[in-house]
């Protein structure tokens, strides 16, 4: 990642307002085409597959294309000990920028559908086994991005992580929001796809928890990688830990 600092945030912030405003406004569709929830549902998801496949493609080559907090946290983590891998300096440019991105993309929905820019959802997610199903649904996101990365597959994230978030939408109780910035991107509209203030606090501490359960099963499945000599340039394999092509 050589682009300077500005350019890579900028990139969180675009990406990250692209994917709010793809998954809320697919939502608002889906909800005035049919009554079907489950017609909602797969409408929401399948563009919300598209979508992100796309973002990631296009901008991975500038940022990583994270678009997820718990993504560029865990790229720091697995990456602190690499002259490439994420600085704090990074952290704090990448993480407002993909919150304020996230927050902007469902404004941007709801004003492209005529909906008050900004409405707080009533959409309550308070339940132990949503909860449940982001820790699984975070859990297996870092397990696939970091595993690929482990496995010298990074080229696949943008098909395997697009098709991912596609089966969790279905798989887990929760519809898998798996990222912070999108939760409360999400906070900001009540339609479909939101999810009411009071809810976010333990879907993020979800998320967080499934990040690192997701690491954990990373080294566990694959490993530890092994530590570069000193006088020697880094394995490959560690760059790409550092910056995972993903969100």
């Amino acid at each position: 990642m050589s682009a300077p600092l500005a350019r890579r945030a900028l990139a969180e912030a675009v990406g990250t307002a692209a994917l709010v405003a793809v998954v809320v406004g697919s939502g608002i569709q889906a909800t005035e085409l049919t009554r079907d929830v489950g017609v909602q549902l797969l409408a929401n998801s399948l563009a919300t597959v598209f979508g992100l496949g796309v973002l990631i493609a296009l901008l991975g080559p500038v940022s990583g294309a994270h678009f997820n907090p718990v993504v560029t946290l865990a790229a720091w983590f697995t990456g602190r000990r690499s002259n490439d891998g994420l600085t704090a300096r990074d952290i704090a440019a990448y993480l407002p920028a993909q919150i304020a991105g996230a927050v902007a993309g469902a404004v941007l929905a709801d004003a492209m559908f005529g909906k008050s820019f900004v409405q707080w959802s009533a959409h309550d997610r308070s339940t132990p086994h949503l909860w449940l199903g982001e820790v699984v649904a975070t859990a297996g996101l870092i397990l696939l991005i970091f595993g690929l990365a482990r496995t010298g597959r990074a080229h696949f994230g943008p098909v395997a992580v697009a098709s991912y978030i596609g089966a969790a939408y279905w798989f887990t109780s929760s519809t898998s929001f798996a990222n912070p910035a999108v939760t409360i991107g999400r906070a900001f509209t009540d339609t479909f796809a939101g999810i009411a203030p009071g809810s976010l606090g333990p879907f993020i501490a979800a998320q967080l928890l499934g990040a690192a359960l997701g690491l954990g099963l990373v080294s566990a499945v694959f490993g530890r990688p092994a530590p570069a000599p000193t006088d020697t340039v880094p394995l490959q394999g560690e760059p790409e830990l550092a910056a995972p092509t993903l969100p």
